[in-house]
C-alpha cells in the first residue's frame, strides 16, 4: 500500500500544521502497515497522522484488532511502517536502516512490556543493566551501575537487587521493567498494557510511579490499555478503531509542556561505542552462555562428547607423534648420524649362476684404507643366545660380535659400569662380553654384575662392562636389551651356524687360546655378516658410500649394487613416513568425530535459538543490532566448544600417556597439541553455530517479541 492510498482513510481532524517553535517531539503522517497474509494484503494501519509533544502523556485505547499496539510497535520503531512519514524530533525514522533503528531504540525509547519480558535466572540489577550493554555513550561501567541502582531505589527495589525475575512478584518485575527502561535516560517511554497483569492495589502504584515520572522527570509517556482508569491518569487520550484514529481528546489539567532539548544529532551508527563497551557486551555473551550450558547439563554434556573425543584425537595423535620424532632424533643421535651398515646380496643372474657375495674381515680393513670418506669400520657378527645367570635366563634383543671400535662408533664408550674390552680381547677370542641395562636387570637385578660368568649357549662369558641407558630406537626395539661380545669368540666360540666352529665344535669351550689364535690366519675369510662404517661427517655419507661400493665391487669384481648400503638417515626416514601416515590417518578419524561434534552443536544452538526467541526480541528491542545478536550466539557455540577442547585436551593426554605406558609407545606433552586443540576448537564453534547465530540474528524484533 502506498502513502496515496492512504490518505484517503487518513483521519483529517487530527491533521495538525507543524509551527515553528513548537516542542515536537513526535510527528506522524499518513502512517499505513499492511501485512500479507497468505495473498492477501491485511492493511492494520490506515493513514494515521498524530503529533505528541515533549513530555505529554498519552494514553492508546481501542478494542483488539483496532492497531494501537502495531501503532505502538511502530513508535518504537520495532516495527516499520508500509508508508507515510514518522519523525522523531529531527530524526525521519522512516529512512532509518536496521542498526541505525537499534541505535535510535537504544538512545531514545524505553519499553515496559506486558509480561515483563525480564531475563531468566538473572538478577533485577542485571535485568536492569541490559540496554547499556548496546550503549553509544561515555558513561563508564561503575556510572551505569551506580544509575542502575538509584533507579532500582526510585521504583522501591532497594532491598531486592539480587534477586532473580522467579523471586519477585508481578508488582516488582513490572517495576524492574520500567528502572530498565529508563537505565539510558530516553525521550519516551513506551508501555504495553503495564498494569494488565497486575492486581488494583499493584496497579495503583505503577499508575502513580507513571505519573511521577512524567511530572518529575519529564519523560513522554505512551501507554497502550483498555483500562479507562489509565486512561484517566494520562493527560491525553487517542481512541482508536479499525486501523484509524477515531478519537482524540485531552484532558482539562495538562501536563506542561517541556521546552526539551531536540533528540541528539549524532550518527545513529556504533562506530563510536567504546572498546570497553564491546568488551562488556563479550563478557556478558560469555556470562549468559555458561548459565545457559549449566541450565542444560545433560544435554550439554552429550552435546559437547563429540568436541571432546576428536580433540582428545588431535591431542593424542599429536603427542605420540611427537614422541616418535623424538625417539627418531634421539635414535639418529645415539647411533650416529654418519653412521652406515654395509651387508651383500647375491648378484644378478643376467643368463649365470647366482651366486652369494660375502663380506669377510678384509673388507674391514680394505674399507678403512681405501675409502677417505670413511672414519672407521667394525666386524660385525649375528646371532642368537640364550643367556643364564644362576635360575636366571634371558633372550636379548641384539646379540652380536663386533670390535670396540663399534662401541666407539655408536657413541656408547662411556660405560655405566665396568669397561670396554679390549683389542687384545678381539684377537685372543677371549670369553668376556659386555651387556645393555635391560640384559643386567633380567639376570641381576640388584647384584652388580662386573665379574660375574654368565653362559651363552654353552659357554661361559665374563662380564666386564655394562653399557649406558640408550632407550628405544626408531621402531621402537629397546636398544638396552643388547649383549656385545668380540667378534672372534662369538665367530669361533658361540655361533655354531660358522663353518669354523664347525670345525672346533670337538673342543668346544675347553679349547686353548693358542689353538684358537693359530686359526685366524687360515679363517681370514670367514663370512660376516655386516660391516659397521662410520663416515667422516654425515655431509660426508653419500661420498663414503659410492667410494665403499666401488672399493667392494673392485676387490670381489661384481657388479656394485650386490652391496646394500644403509645409514640411520634412511631409516629414520622411512620411519618418519610411517609416523606420518598413521598420524594422518589419527587425524581423520579425530576430524570425523569433530564434523560429529560440529553437527552436534549447530543442532544444540538452533534449539536454543528456538528456546530464547522471546529474548533475542528483548535484546533487539533495548538496542542489540543484527552484529550484535550474531555475535552473541557465535560466542556461545564458541563457549560450549571451547569447554569441550579443555575437557578433549586432558583426556588426549591422560590416553596418550596410558597408551604409551601400556604399549610402550613414545609419548611426549606437544606445547603445540594444547593451543592447536583451543584452536580446532574454537573453529568448530564459530563454523558451526555461525547459521544458528546468523538465523537469531535475522529475526525480526517484533515477531520475535510475539513468539510463543
Amino acid at each position: 500500500m502506498t502513502l496515496s492510498h492512504c490518505k484517503g482513510v487518513a483521519n483529517d481532524s487530527n491533521e495538525t500544521a507543524l509551527q515553528p517553535g513548537d516542542p515536537r517531539l513526535i510527528e506522524l503522517g499518513d502512517i499505513c502497515k499492511t501485512y500479507q497474509v497468505g495473498d492477501m494484503p491485511l492493511p492494520v494501519l490506515k493513514g494515521i497522522t498524530l503529533n505528541i509533544n515533549a513530555g505529554e502523556f498519552v494514553a492508546l485505547m481501542g478494542s483488539s484488532g483496532s492497531g494501537k499496539t502495531t501503532l505502538m510497535n511502530l513508535l518504537g520503531s520495532l516495527d516499520r511502517s508500509t508508508a507515510g512519514l514518522y519523525k522523531f524530533s529531527e530524526i525521519d525514522v522512516s529512512g532509518l536502516s536496521s542498526s541505525e533503528l537499534a541505535v535510535f531504540r537504544n538512545r531514545h525509547v524505553g519499553f515496559v512490556f506486558q509480561n515483563f519480558n525480564l531475563l531468566p535466572r538473572t538478577s533485577a540489577l542485571d535485568n536492569v543493566l541490559l540496554p547499556t550493554l548496546y550503549a553509544t555513550d561515555d558513561r563508564t561501567q561503575s556510572e551505569r551501575v551506580a544509575y542502575a541502582k538509584h533507579l532500582l531505589s526510585i521504583v522501591g527495589l532497594a532491598g531486592r537487587m539480587d534477586h532473580a525475575p522467579n523471586q519477585l512478584s508481578g508488582g516488582e518485575r513490572q517495576r524492574v521493567a520500567i528502572a530498565r527502561a529508563l537505565i539510558n535516560r530516553p525521550q519516551l517511554l513506551l508501555a504495553d498494557e503495564p498494569t494488565g497483569n497486575l492486581d488494583s492495589k499493584t496497579e495503583q502504584e505503577i499508575l502513580e510511579l507513571f505519573r511521577k515520572l512524567n511530572l518529575e522527570h519529564r519523560i513522554t509517556l505512551i501507554v497502550v490499555t483498555h483500562d479507562a482508569e489509565v486512561a484517566r491518569s494520562a493527560d491525553r487520550v487517542v481512541h482508536m478503531k479499525d486501523g484509524v484514529i477515531a478519537n482524540d481528546h485531552t484532558h482539562s489539567v495538562q501536563t506542561p509542556i517541556v521546552n526539551t532539548k531536540p533528540a541528539s544529532k549524532e550518527p545513529l551508527s556504533l562506530d563510536s561505542r567504546a572498546t570497553g563497551q564491546v568488551l562488556a557486551s563479550i563478557l556478558n555473551a560469555v556470562t549468559v552462555s555458561l548459565a545457559a550450558l549449566r541450565t542444560n547439563a545433560l544435554r550439554t554434556a552429550l552435546t559437547m562428547l563429540g568436541v571432546i573425543i576428536g580433540v582428545a584425537s588431535v591431542v593424542n595423535v599429536m603427542e605420540l607423534s611427537s614422541g616418535s620424532s623424538r625417539a627418531i632424533r634421539d635414535t639418529v643421535a645415539s647411533m650416529g648420524a654418519n653412521m652406515l651398515n654395509v651387508s651383500s646380496t647375491y648378484t644378478p643372474s643376467s643368463g649365470r649362476r647366482r651366486r652369494y657375495v660375502p663380506l669377510t674381515p678384509d673388507d674391514v680393513s680394505l674399507l678403512l684404507e681405501q675409502c677417505p670418506a670413511v672414519r672407521l669400520t667394525a666386524p660385525i657378527v649375528h646371532g642368537q643366545v640364550q643367556l643364564v645367570y644362576g635360575n636366571r635366563r634371558c633372550r636379548p634383543t641384539f646379540v652380536l660380535g663386533s670390535s670396540p671400535d663399534y662401541l666407539r662408533g655408536r657413541t656408547w664408550s662411556e660405560m655405566d659400569m665396568g669397561q670396554l674390552f679390549s683389542e687384545e680381547a678381539v684377537y685372543d677370542a677371549l670369553k668376556v662380553c659386555i651387556i645393555g641395562q635391560t640384559v643386567a636387570k633380567e639376570l641381576f637385578s640388584d647384584e652388580y654384575p662386573i665379574g660375574k660368568e654368565i653362559r651363552a649357549n654353552g659357554v661361559s662369558l665374563r662380564v666386564v662392562g655394562v653399557l649406558s641407558a640408550k632407550g628405544g630406537d626408531v621402531i621402537g626395539n629397546d636398544q638396552d636389551d643388547i649383549m656385545v661380545a668380540p667378534w672372534t669368540t662369538f665367530k669361533y666360540r658361540l655361533n655354531s651356524s660358522t663353518s669354523s666352529v664347525n670345525r672346533v665344535a670337538a673342543f668346544g669351550d675347553q679349547m686353548p687360546k693358542m689353538q684358537l689364535a693359530s686359526l685366524r690366519r687360515s679363517t681370514r675369510n670367514e663370512h660376516l655378516s655386516q660391516i659397521y662404517v662410520q663416515a667422516l661427517s654425515p655431509e660426508d655419507v653419500p661420498e663414503a658410500r659410492q667410494q665403499i661400493r666401488q672399493a667392494l665391487s673392485r676387490r670381489h669384481d661384481v657388479d656394485p649394487d650386490v652391496f646394500q648400503i644403509q645409514d640411520i638417515t634412511e631409516v629414520s626416514r622411512v620411519t618418519k613416513q610411517v609416523v606420518a601416515g598413521l598420524s594422518a590417518l589419527g587425524l581423520i578419524i579425530a576430524g570425523v568425530s569433530l564434523l560429529v561434534g560440529g553437527v552436534g552443536i549447530m543442532n544444540i544452538m538452533l534449539v536454543s535459538v528456538t528456546e530464547r526467541t522471546r529474548e533475542i526480541g528483548l535484546r533487539m528491542a533495548v538496542g542489540a543490532n543484527r552484529n550484535a545478536i550474531l555475535r552473541q550466539f557465535l560466542i556461545e557455540a564458541t563457549v560450549l566448544c571451547l569447554i569441550g577442547g579443555l575437557f578433549g585436551i586432558v583426556l588426549g593426554h591422560v590416553s596418550s600417556m596410558t597408551i604409551g605406558w601400556m604399549m610402550g609407545w613414545p609419548s611426549e606433552m606437544s606445547f603445540w597439541a594444547p593451543i592447536i586443540a583451543v584452536g580446532v576448537a574454537a573453529t568448530v564453534g564459530i563454523v558451526f553455530g555461525y547459521y544458528p547465530a546468523r538465523k537469531a540474528s535475522m529475526l525480526d524484533p517484533i515477531d520475535a517479541l510475539r513468539y510463543e
